[in-house]
């Protein structure tokens, strides 16, 4: 008999996916693509995607794109996800920082997980 290991073989069926998040819970799919407003409800961008800590699970950074023209240009951003509250009524995530702020930070660029440091300490900094 041969044993299914469900680590490897655990998907979520569509019906996760497309099901209502009305709890706590979200699936990371869902995330992406959900737009990003300031505490002013100015519209930053969207999220591209999130990061997680493999050590923990937990989600680190959400991938903001910002900028550009139609996709064309944009420039991605990791916020720490502790940074995103969820706003209903907008029906996407409110961050306190402006856009720049946001022109300031450090890029999603090749080998940025490898300078982990340098953006946690960016965004640990007091705004001005």
């Amino acid at each position: 008999m041969t044993q299914v290991n469900p680590r490897n073989n655990a998907q979520p069926t569509t019906k996760d996916l497309t099901a209502p998040t009305t709890g706590h819970l979200i699936a990371g799919g869902k995330v992406s693509g959900t737009e990003v407003y300031s505490l002013e409800d100015e519209h930053i961008g969207r999220i591209e995607d999130v990061m997680l800590d493999k050590a923990t699970g937990r989600v680190v950074y959400a991938v903001l794109s910002f900028g550009g023209f139609m996709g064309l240009g944009s420039k991605h951003y990791p916020l720490p996800w502790d940074m995103l509250r969820y706003n209903t009524t907008l029906g996407g995530y409110v961050v306190k920082l402006n856009k720049a702020r946001l022109d300031r930070a450090p890029v999603a660029e090749e080998g940025w997980q490898d300078r982990r440091g340098s953006i946690d300490d960016y965004w640990a900094m007091p705004t001005a």
